[in-house]
């Protein structure tokens, strides 16, 4: 399926007569976006996990979200077919459309709310950034004590497929490395009723945002 996208880092750039608007930028920008944008014929997603779609309401009313929980480093390969993605739409007919175009993409397309969404990315956030920060941790306390680190890589190899491509910390992604203090407040909000979790994330933010 071949769908002519053209990629631009400028809404200035936009050509106004396409169907449909991927918004790949960071979540205070969508904002910015939805003061100077108008495209009421068009289908208009963002990227985030964190955003509710209805940020982007007055530009399209057809509007929604693709999001995957899962981290893109240069130079490590995806397996595009197996990405998930989760997706919303402001109608059923718009979150049809938005499946239709991304399932020629992958096969593995999960329709959450923006409630489900925001919840999926707080669980992969401690998948993915805080096994990467144990694992560094691991990494300095080993190297510190002059043991092999690769003695550990059976135990890592299912979540650590960044092992080959040189300093853990360096690839570390998410809310935390970012200090996106947003995101991180609102997932805090959503453990204020465990105690020990919410302890948990906080030592392993403050370890993160210590590098």
């Amino acid at each position: 399926m071949r769908v002519e996208a053209k990629p631009i880092d400028s809404w200035r750039l936009l050509d106004e007569d396409a169907e449909f608007y991927i918004f790949a930028v960071n979540d205070d920008a969508l904002y910015d976006l939805a003061l100077d944008l108008r495209l009421p014929a068009a289908t208009v997603v963002h990227t985030s996990g964190t955003t509710p779609a209805t940020v982007l309401h007055d530009i399209s009313r057809k509007n929604g979200v693709v999001w995957s929980p899962q981290t893109f480093v240069r130079d490590i390969a995806m397996d595009y077919a197996r990405l998930p993605l989760c997706i919303e739409g402001s109608t059923p007919e718009v979150e049809s459309a938005i499946a239709e175009l991304f399932g020629t993409v992958s096969d593995n397309i999960h329709c959450l709310d923006y409630e489900q969404r925001r919840r999926a990315h707080l669980a992969a956030v401690m998948v993915s950034n805080f096994v990467g920060a144990i694992n560094a941790t691991a990494q300095d306390y080993m190297q510190a004590n002059d043991l092999d680190f690769d003695m550990l890589r059976p135990l890592a190899e299912q979540t650590l497929r960044k092992w080959d491509y040189g300093n853990l910390w360096q690839q570390m992604t998410g809310p935390a490395i970012r200090h996106d203090n947003s995101t991180l407040a609102a997932q805090r909000r959503l453990l204020a009723s465990q105690p020990e979790l919410l302890k948990l994330y906080d030592l392993l933010t403050d370890i993160i945002q210590q590098h």
